[in-house]
């Protein structure tokens, strides 16, 4: 079993960037697929990245490739998010989640263990 912690959300302009963190007790995340989710206000929340924990590869929705970047601490026990070129359609509180597939997934069932979620507030 692992706790996930998020933090580093905020308020930004247009443009700026933000890095988010997950910490992870318990295990390390090299033991879990992880992945980072984000629902914003009134809609369903959605995917955002993944890693897989077999051989590191990374997937992003459609909307934020190029602009985000997930990653995972060299102690294994942190999973980053680095938010760049931020736009006011990214605003949304942002989930940290963690899955025992071997393989990154965007699939909210496929993810066990979940954040309490960090907010992230783009100002125009």
């Amino acid at each position: 079993q692992v706790q996930l912690v998020e933090s580093g959300g905020g308020l930004v302009q247009a443009g700026g960037s933000l890095r988010l963190s997950c910490a992870a007790s318990g295990r390390t995340v090299s033991s879990y697929g992880m992945g980072w989710f984000r629902q914003a206000p009134g809609k369903e929340r959605e995917f955002v990245a993944a890693l897989s924990k077999t051989d590191g590869s990374t997937y992003y929705t459609e909307s934020v490739k190029g602009r985000f970047t997930i990653s995972r601490g060299n102690a294994n026990y942190t999973v980053y998010l680095q938010l760049n070129m931020l736009k006011p359609e990214d605003t949304a509180v942002y989930y940290c989640a963690a899955t025992s597939r071997p393989y990154a997934s965007g699939y909210l069932s496929h993810y066990k263990y979940w954040g309490q979620g960090t907010q992230v507030t783009v100002s125009s």
